[in-house]
């Protein structure tokens, strides 16, 4: 260990002289505490360390010691389910050692727990020829989880003992006969989490996400493996939008960071995840989902560090195999504390006052995203897709952490504020969202439920922009200045808006739709608009439609209520739709006491 002295302190940023022989990236024990630190900044001898703990109390002269290691995260079994701060402490554990309810300074903690005994399996024998990233046993970590033994990377060779039965993540399980010699290996990797896990190639993601919330899936998909930003301004429901993902999106894990959001959200999700019931396992959906909380009140630079924290255990997963979701709540506040940090450092400030590398820093965090075949001789396919939420400042999407966003992320989901306070779900404005994945994902959706999507979704994304030009028209002239063409065309999109796009996160059916439900209900609705069409062709007026079709409209307005197991009604709806445009038809004439 090479041992220096504090020189300053600044908040979270540290300097100490006497550090000739260390490292940018290595980890230090600051003080006579031993306060857990980084050094991000070398001058000669002078180091510049940002401090994960609070250094009140901490001053000059006080001793700084090297590790010699960089911040890296323990990857194991009793990582699932788990809820780490920043930097991978365990907050259960934490609670339960120090009887606080605080983050006590310098308490030394094991990220995971080194008693439990694990029923390790093996999947190879004595003999076999392994290279980095081969599986070599798997551990039933929870009722859906199966964690994989992996070959760590670097290692090749054969192995000459492998082991079956009960042991802790610390035990010696299997021995591989490497170019260098014998070398014994636990269940236990450790991996620096400021570089990418690597992976054998990378693919082009091809398949949806599926999510459950309808204006997503139809409008604005995003690929697995893939990248989304939801930018908002205060209360427009980002966190809510990432709660509904990761609670029904169909992934095998979802990793959820809470970096600098308030922390009644991160309360909401303890109290929230393990009472929901995954629809695809019927298992808590706690038992696929890892939690990384380093809330607004909790020290900056651990804010920082965050994010790299829960990106790298989602590489972890991702390559044994499995689709991952990273869901980062909110990147503002990593910025925030990139800002700070560089501040302190005396940095030349790019726009308002963020780094200049701001951008480079956030394409490495979406860029470690993405669709790939795993190292290891199975080649298997993993993917991680990235969600991170936005918070610009009153909302104005101009500022430089959504604008460096937006170059690196695929799929925009923005957020507004109007929608949200007419009670809309999700508040995401089909007018300035985008995704640049539709055309793959609208055919692929379409290829498996054998239907033409791509058509449906451009025809009802054509109706909402027509909307949003007629309701111009309608402000400055009144609605009656219309054709009839044009007013029906409001009625369609009304209906896509409020019957279709709008959800309860509250009701258990609304809450989430399956594809076939969301082909089901968007086809009811155009097939209104058509025979409602067919039906001003053969001489019924407008007013005559409307007026004659109030029940089956509202019957397709409840349409979204209809439990999966019910979903045949929609075919009645439309049989429905054509008799009633029938006897309006054959009516012939406005019914003037309607």
């Amino acid at each position: 260990m090479n041992k220096g002295k504090i020189v300053s302190v600044s908040g979270p940023l540290v300097t100490a002289e006497g550090m000739e022989h260390a490292n940018i990236q290595d980890i230090c024990k600051v003080g006579n505490l031993g306060l857990i630190g980084e050094i991000i900044e070398m001058r000669g001898s002078i180091a510049s360390i940002q401090v994960y703990e609070e250094t009140s109390m901490v001053g000059p002269g006080e001793p700084v010691e090297t590790t010699g290691e960089a911040l890296s995260v323990e990857l194991a079994p009793g990582i699932m389910s788990q809820m780490f701060d920043g930097i991978q402490r365990p907050l259960d554990t934490f609670l339960n050692q120090t009887q606080s309810n605080y983050l006590n300074r310098g308490v030394s903690i094991e990220p995971l727990d080194r008693t439990k005994k694990w029923t390790f399996e093996p999947t190879i024998t004595t003999g076999t020829k392994v290279t980095a990233g081969d599986i070599v046993g798997h551990v039933k970590e929870t009722p859906v989880v199966d964690h994989k033994i992996m070959i760590p990377i670097g290692i090749e060779g054969t192995v000459t003992d492998i082991k079956a039965g009960d042991f802790t993540i610390s035990e010696t399980i299997y021995s591989v006969e490497t170019e260098e010699g014998v070398k014994d290996f636990t269940m236990t990797q450790k991996w620096p989490v400021r570089r990418g896990r690597p992976a054998a190639r990378k693919l082009n993601p091809t398949t949806p996400l599926k999510t459950g919330q309808r204006v997503i899936d139809t409008l604005f998909p995003v690929a697995k493996g893939g990248s989304a930003a939801v930018p908002g301004p205060f209360g427009a429901g980002k966190t809510v939008v990432q709660h509904q993902i990761a609670k029904y999106a169909d992934v095998d894990i979802v990793v959820y960071v809470g970096c600098g959001e308030r922390g009644n959200e991160m309360t909401d999700v303890i109290n929230e995840f393990p009472e929901l019931i995954d629809p695809n396992t019927g298992e808590s959906i706690m038992a696929r989902t890892i939690l990384i909380a380093n809330t607004s009140n909790m020290p900056v630079a651990a804010r920082e560090a965050s994010i790299y924290t829960g990106i790298t255990i989602a590489e972890y997963f991702r390559d044994m195999g499995y689709s991952v979701a990273i869901m980062a709540d909110s990147t503002s506040r990593w910025a925030e504390a990139l800002r700070e940090m560089s501040g302190r450092l005396e940095e030349m400030p790019g726009d308002e006052g963020y780094p200049a590398y701001l951008g480079s820093r956030l394409a490495e965090f979406y860029e470690r995203a993405g669709k790939v075949i795993t190292l290891g001789s199975e080649g298997r396919e993993g993917s991680i897709t990235a969600i991170g939420a936005v918070s610009p400042p009153g909302g104005d999407t101009s500022e430089p952490v959504t604008q460096n966003t937006m170059r690196v992320a695929k799929v925009f989901w923005g957020l507004d504020a109007d929608l949200s306070r007419r009670r809309h779900f999700p508040a995401i404005n089909w007018l300035d969202s985008y995704s640049l994945y539709l055309t793959e994902m609208t055919s692929h959706i379409g290829e498996t439920l054998g239907v033409d999507w791509s058509s449906m979704v451009a025809h009802s994304s054509s109706l909402l922009q027509d909307e949003a030009e007629l309701e111009e028209i309608v402000q400055l002239v009144g609605a009656e200045s219309l054709s009839e063409r044009d007013r029906l065309k409001l009625v369609i999109a009304r209906m896509i808006r409020e019957d279709y796009l709008q959800q309860n996160a509250f009701d258990d059916v609304d809450t989430t739709t399956s594809l076939k439900k969301q082909y089901e209900m968007l086809h009811t609705i155009l097939t209104f608009e058509e025979e409602s069409k067919k039906g001003m062709e053969l001489g019924a007026y407008f007013d005559e439609i409307v007026k004659g079709t109030v029940d089956i409209r509202e019957r397709i307005g409840r349409g979204k209520f209809l439990p999966e197991a019910e979903i045949a009604q929609f075919e009645d709806m439309r049989n429905s739709i054509k008799e009633t445009i029938h006897q309006v038809v054959e009516k012939g004439g406005m019914d003037t006491d309607a």
